[in-house]
């Protein structure tokens, strides 16, 4: 039977140049397909002869293995020769196949393989290695999961896979230690497990850090959250509230963080704090992201959360930024944060504002009930697997009680998502946020609602004018802190983006 191909495009990101089909109609499972040329016999001998030569002519210290500053200017230095070494061999060849035999050389002597032309499609979210059994499998932003058309070769590849990454961060995976969680050089995260930990074989995993990320506009676009909402969300962080974002795995917790960080002052500094890197912000931001660090095979050096949070509260922060909040000594420390001044924004796991309240009161977290009241905002993020799209589920806040004597704490929710018309709306009254800003802003009710207008107002025109691009969407937010009124002006008279970026410019 033949497979109708669904969608087609080209990846032409890092100096490649080829198709990617989807294939699979009415009853057929999905397949994410490479299309690239055969190579003949003869051309794969020309490359295995030019790689002998390219190990002889350009050396490679451990230094420019493990600097990704350096391993850059290698790259450059190994084209250049490649191309030098393809001419001499094959005068006259043209500029789009030699292009396409320096590519092959290059991912295949200082890269990993095929695996890198998954990494330079911006519509992957994940690759998985199972073992040199099975078919790579992708996770596509807008099919899901997909079986691929590319096998690894054997079991001993996907091992040298495991090694080039380890060897750059400076670490080892060997049957003593068949474990390794590491970074690759364009940011995306990657886990390896050896067989026979791993049983069907080798198991490789890499998270793809987004290349193009999501933004504020993209997020009212795909109705994962209404522009008044957002609105709402920005007038909290302006005035420095403190917000946690809830949900499950694969909801959109970070996603949704990283989005909302261009509501921030451009004149206040903030600090981050992640596992991975995975936070994107606008240029215009006083940002300083740091990252843990896991120890060295010696068992030294490890870098903690606990740790840069403890630094974090040293280096004058006016906002914090906390990827995940797992521990109880992490969670102390960051509450802390939040009632000696300082704006708090992380993410949790829990999938409502009620279970948000057991998770933190409960162990392992175990924060006392009397301490979540810092949290002016709760915002729940929730993924419907069916049809594969993310919502705000709930959007809540935290109110204190007693009972019998004890301190308690119980959710409001201020708004939820309705899944019959598929939009956010009103649930119960706000007790204590807008009373909270209103003390803390000297605005009254009428005011607030006035500036969250005129918030919701901008939103919408970038929507309008689909002006989504992180550094668009920066200028705007810029834009906003600098001039106001001169902004709002724009928007008024429905200005044009080039309007912006003159605005964003001055």
């Amino acid at each position: 039977m033949s497979r109708e191909v669904v969608d087609s495009y080209r990846i032409t990101e890092e100096g490649f140049d080829v198709g990617v089909k989807i294939t699979g109609g009415k009853g057929q499972i999905k397949i994410y397909e490479i299309v690239h040329a055969e190579i003949p016999p003869a051309t794969q001998a020309l490359l295995d002869s030019i790689k002998q030569e390219l190990i002889g002519r350009v050396h490679i210290t451990a230094e420019e293995i493990l600097d990704p500053k350096i391993i850059v200017s290698l790259k450059k230095r190994f084209k250049e020769n490649a191309k030098s070494l393809i001419e001499k061999k094959l005068p006259g060849i043209e500029p789009k196949i030699l292009n396409n035999l320096v590519m092959i050389l290059l991912k295949e002597m200082l890269g990993l393989g095929d695996l890198e032309i998954f990494l330079s499609d911006p519509n992957l979210e994940e690759i998985v290695v199972t073992s040199a059994n099975e078919p790579i499998r992708v996770f596509h932003k807008k099919f899901g999961w997909l079986s691929t058309n590319i096998i690894p070769e054997n079991e001993v590849q996907i091992r040298d896979h495991f090694n080039t990454i380890a060897r750059r961060v400076g670490r080892q995976i060997t049957t003593l230690n068949p474990l390794l969680d590491a970074h690759l050089l364009t940011g995306d995260r990657a886990n390896a497990v050896l067989y026979p930990i791993s049983s069907k074989g080798n198991t490789l995993t890499i998270r793809m850090f987004a290349r193009d990320p999501w933004t504020v506009t993209d997020f009212i676009k795909n109705k994962t959250c209404s522009s008044y909402v957002f609105a709402l969300i920005w007038f909290v962080m302006q005035y420095e509230g403190n917000i946690l974002i809830s949900g499950g795995t694969g909801s959109g917790k970070t996603s949704f963080l990283n989005i909302c960080m261009p509501f921030i002052p451009p004149n206040h500094r903030i600090v981050s704090i992640e596992d991975t890197r995975e936070l994107m912000l606008p240029e215009f931001l006083y940002w300083c992201p740091l990252t843990t660090r896991l120890p060295n095979p010696e068992g030294k050096g490890e870098i903690t959360m606990l740790d840069l949070l403890i630094n974090s509260l040293r280096m004058r922060p006016d906002r914090i930024i906390l990827g995940e909040m797992r521990k109880k000594d992490q969670a102390e420390v960051l509450f802390e944060a939040m009632h000696t001044g300082h704006s708090v924004y992380a993410t949790v796991h829990a999938d409502s504002v009620i279970s948000t309240i057991q998770r933190l009161t409960n162990p392992p977290i175990e924060v006392p009930p009397n301490l979540l009241c810092a949290v002016n905002l709760n915002v729940v993020m929730f993924r419907n697997r069916k049809f594969n799209i993310r919502r705000i589920y709930q959007l809540g806040e935290f109110l204190s009680t007693e009972e019998e004597g004890e301190s308690k704490v119980k959710g409001n929710i201020i708004y939820r998502w309705n899944p019959g018309s598929d939009k956010l709306v009103p649930h119960q009254k706000s007790i204590r946020l807008f009373e909270e800003l209103s003390r803390h802003t000297g605005l009254n009710q009428i005011e607030m609602n006035e500036d969250i207008a005129k918030k919701e107002k901008i939103l919408n025109w970038m929507v309008a004018k689909n002006i989504r691009d992180l550094d668009s969407v920066g200028k705007v937010f810029n834009a906003y802190y600098l001039d106001t009124e001169e902004l709002l002006s724009l928007v008024q008279k429905n200005g044009s983006p080039e309007e912006l970026m003159k605005l964003g410019n001055k």
